[in-house]
Order: C-alpha cells, then sequence, then structure tokens
C-alpha cells in the first residue's frame, strides 16, 4: 500500500471510461462505484466518462459525492467555428474539474500535437480546470532507448506557456504508449524511474515547489499489478482504462493507494 504522502501529494486515481458507457449505463456504473467508494478519505477520485454522458454523470452525482467528474479532452478556445469540439465552459456547466490532454490516443488518431496540448492546458486553468497532462513514449522509442529524451522534449514542449502560479491545478500522467490497452505493464522499476525523470524536469521547470506535482501512472493498471505500480516513491496515483469500467475492479485500484493504518502492522 501507499506510504502515507504529505498534501499536496495526495494520491489521485482517475478513470478514463474513452468511448464506453451510453448515459443510462453510466448511471448505473456510478451508482455503483460511489457505493464502494464512499468511506474513502486518502485519495482524490475522478472518472471521465465520454461527452454525451457528462450530464446523466453530474445529475447522478448530485453536488455532494466523493467522484469528481473529468472530461476526455477539450478544445482551447472558448467558443467558435470548431464543429465537433466542446470548450472549458461547456464542460464546467456539467461540474467538470478535470480534462485529459494530451492522452496517447489523442496524439495518435487526432494529432494532437505537444504545441496543442500546452494551449489546452493553459486555457483549461483559465477556466478552472485542473489538467490531467499526458507523456509517454512508444515500444520504438524505448527499444532505442530514447524515452529520456521523448519525455523530456513531451514535458518541456507541452508545458512551455504554463503559468507558475497555477502548478497547484497541474497533474502529470505518465503512460508508456506500448502499455495502453495491450496487457503489458511497466514494471514498477520502469515506471518509477521515468516519473523520477519527470520529478526532476517539473523542478527545473517550476523551481521547488514542481517536486509536488502529482505524477499518475497508466498503462494497463489492473487490481492485479496496481499495488506494486503504486508502492512506488515516485508514483502518485494512477490513470486508468479498461479496469475503471468495472466498479469492483476501480475500487480495487484505488485501495491500492490507501496509506497503511496500524492494524496493518499489527
Amino acid at each position: 500500500m501507499k506510504k502515507d504522502l504529505p498534501n499536496p501529494r495526495r494520491p489521485l486515481v482517475a478513470g478514463n471510461w474513452k468511448m464506453h458507457r451510453t448515459a443510462s449505463d453510466t448511471r448505473s456504473l456510478i451508482q455503483d462505484i460511489v457505493k464502494r467508494v464512499e468511506r474513502v478519505s486518502y485519495a482524490d477520485l475522478v472518472v471521465c466518462p465520454p461527452f454525451t454522458s457528462l450530464p446523466a454523470a453530474h445529475e447522478t452525482l448530485g453536488r455532494h459525492s466523493i467522484l469528481t467528474l473529468g472530461a476526455q479532452t477539450m478544445h482551447q478556445a472558448k467558443e467558435g467555428a470548431f464543429t465537433g469540439e466542446i470548450s472549458g465552459p461547456m464542460l464546467r456547466e456539467f461540474g467538470v474539474r478535470y480534462v485529459i490532454l494530451g492522452h496517447s490516443e489523442r496524439r495518435q488518431y487526432d494529432n494532437e500535437t505537444n504545441e496543442k496540448v500546452a494551449a489546452k492546458a493553459v486555457a483549461a486553468v483559465s477556466y478552472h480546470l485542473r489538467p490531467i497532462v499526458c507523456v509517454g513514449e512508444t515500444l520504438t522509442q524505448r527499444e532505442a532507448t530514447e524515452t529520456e529524451a521523448v519525455i523530456e522534449s513531451q514535458i518541456h514542449a507541452s508545458l512551455a506557456a504554463f503559468p507558475p502560479d497555477q502548478i497547484d491545478e497541474l497533474v502529470i500522467a505518465y503512460e508508456p504508449v506500448w502499455a495502453i490497452g495491450t496487457g503489458k505493464v511497466a514494471t514498477p522499476k520502469q515506471a518509477n524511474d521515468v516519473h523520477h525523470q519527470i520529478r526532476k524536469l517539473l523542478v527545473k521547470r517550476f523551481g521547488p515547489k514542481g517536486a509536488d506535482i502529482r505524477i499518475l501512472y497508466g498503462g494497463s493498471v489492473k487490481p492485479e499489478n496496481a499495488v506494486d505500480l503504486m508502492s512506488q516513491p515516485d508514483i502518485d496515483g494512477a490513470l486508468v482504462g479498461g479496469a475503471s469500467l468495472d466498479a469492483r475492479s476501480f475500487f480495487d485500484i484505488i485501495e491500492s493507494v490507501r496509506p497503511p493504518r496500524a492494524s496493518d502492522h499489527d
């Protein structure tokens, strides 16, 4: 289980539902998750349904819930002729507090460049949204020992214009592309090594307070591997894909970040 970390590195577990669940399915899944996590006090919990399910999720959660809503992406403009896009103010209307930016699938399928991610991250905080900025290398890049260079480039460019006075709102997610939806998982050491590199880059970019920015691991996180991954010193939580669509599995992953209790040592 996760060692007890001082705020602001409070553990965070976010479920990315991707293109799954209709509005009616969303209501039942959220109800099931809430029943399981209603006594969780040791972590921030986020679920990111598809855009069409956000109103149903917002209504189901109500005003006071342990679960916080997130979105899977957003456009950087407040409004305009951008067919098919969603803006920050539109998300805020339905209680969204977090937004995933630069997910590898968006980078791969929708040409989401580092520069576009940078613009979205700045826009997000201006609309009082907390950006979860994703970075990660492909299998080809890892096998060519380019991981360190790729991560440095992505962090530098994706946060190029991010306002230093807003870093309390920023979350980073390291998701090795080769481990997303493939069943392959970085070993705890592989994951922590990259998290440690990211933390050093954040300190270089933002100064000492950069060390307090939460860094999540994403990439086929499941109950079977979550404890080993979440026990690493530089891993502050998880960005969970498929396992977040099952309330029991999602809860088991959340439990992996629970600090030890006195009874655990008896």
